[in-house]
């Protein structure tokens, strides 16, 4: 799914913040419902002990098989594997799990065609949706995927919400997004699931939350709340996050301005791959008087595709002896993304 991003300093757009009460009510509501399911705790001079009705030989065998399946439902590999040795009771219950877990290895062996098979998204499908039938809301969502890419949107929000209402922050975000981009959209019923996974610290979720924010899609008009939630996708590797806080401290959008902190951001985003980060920055490093790491960041822009990039690299190129300009070229050519969330 394409995902909009902070609009351009060129757009003039400055926005002002309001109060922001329905998205205040859904947080409000999350931690009212979260408080309420609570177990209560005493207090001891050495420890915390629960006390609720679970007995003092903590029998773990008396768990019900619908809640275990439901509360190990997006659990990793190696999370099943250790939940089945606690007893022979949840070594049965989280068989169907172990089972989805191998068939989600294999749905994605036939969809990126690694691990000695050929590409085949018939049976990558198939496998995807073999895992979900056993529970695992991984599958649910790499199937949903499948759905999304090929254009049965109907089918993938299906899938996304079986995920999202078992507590997977991936469900919830994609099913957010599935509302935005829905025919008609959905902002409101995006936004709750949004936040859901926002809080679970799903950072493509807090972007995307943070872009409702900005622009008052489904809720209140909040730049600080925004802000807030662009940090933390940030600070969590989402580079189109670093973008917009990065322009945020620039411009003063939801907090103090702070040339400081927007230089390292853009910088983070440009390392990373951001076209229009390694653009500004280039800039940036020219007003520096940094001009042969400014070439660089200018000349990854423009083979990204940012064409404003061309014409400043080239008035730079014009002071730059020929042996900086090769210089240059070859760090261009050398440069390796850094990892992200993207």
């Amino acid at each position: 799914m394409r995902q909009p991003t902070l609009p351009n300093r060129s757009d003039g757009s400055r926005l002002s913040a309001l109060p922001c009460w329905r998205y205040n009510s859904v947080k409000q509501e999350h931690r009212s419902s979260r408080h309420k399911s609570k177990v209560p705790i005493k207090t001891t001079t050495n420890n915390f002990f629960l006390t609720s009705s679970i007995s003092e030989d903590r029998d773990f065998s008396a768990l019900p098989f619908d809640l275990l399946t439901k509360i190990a439902a997006s659990f990793t590999l190696p999370d099943l594997q250790a939940a089945s040795l606690v007893c022979r009771s949840w070594r049965d219950a989280l068989c169907p799990l172990r089972e989805a877990m191998v068939l989600l290895r294999w749905g994605k062996r036939f969809k990126h065609g690694k691990g000695g098979v050929r590409p085949n998204t018939e049976k990558a499908l198939e496998s995807f949706l073999k895992g979900a039938a056993r529970g695992s809301t991984l599958a649910m969502v790499d199937a949903g995927l499948m759905y999304w890419e090929s254009g049965k949107r109907e089918e993938a929000a299906a899938l996304y919400r079986r995920a999202a209402e078992l507590g997977d922050p991936a469900g919830q975000c994609n099913l957010g997004i599935s509302y935005l981009q829905g025919q008609p959209p959905n902002p409101k019923e995006a936004i709750k699931w949004l936040y859901l996974a926002s809080v679970a610290g799903h950072v493509r979720a807090q972007y995307q939350l943070a872009l409702c924010l900005h622009q008052g899609s489904g809720v209140d008009l909040n730049l600080q709340e925004a802000a807030r939630w662009y940090l933390k996708a940030a600070e969590g590797g989402y580079t189109r996050a670093m973008y917009n806080i990065a322009l945020c401290y620039e411009v003063g959008e939801g907090l103090g301005r702070s040339h400081r902190l927007a230089r390292k951001w853009m910088k983070r985003a440009a390392d990373r791959g951001h076209t229009k980060a390694q653009f500004e920055h280039g800039l940036c490093l020219f007003s520096e008087g940094e001009l042969m790491t400014a070439v660089v960041y200018l000349e990854l822009a423009s083979r990204g595709g940012e064409s404003a990039a061309v014409n400043v690299e080239n008035i730079i190129l014009q002071q730059l002896s020929a042996a900086s300009r090769d210089r240059a070229m070859f760090l261009a050519d050398s440069w390796h993304a850094l990892p992200s969330c993207r």
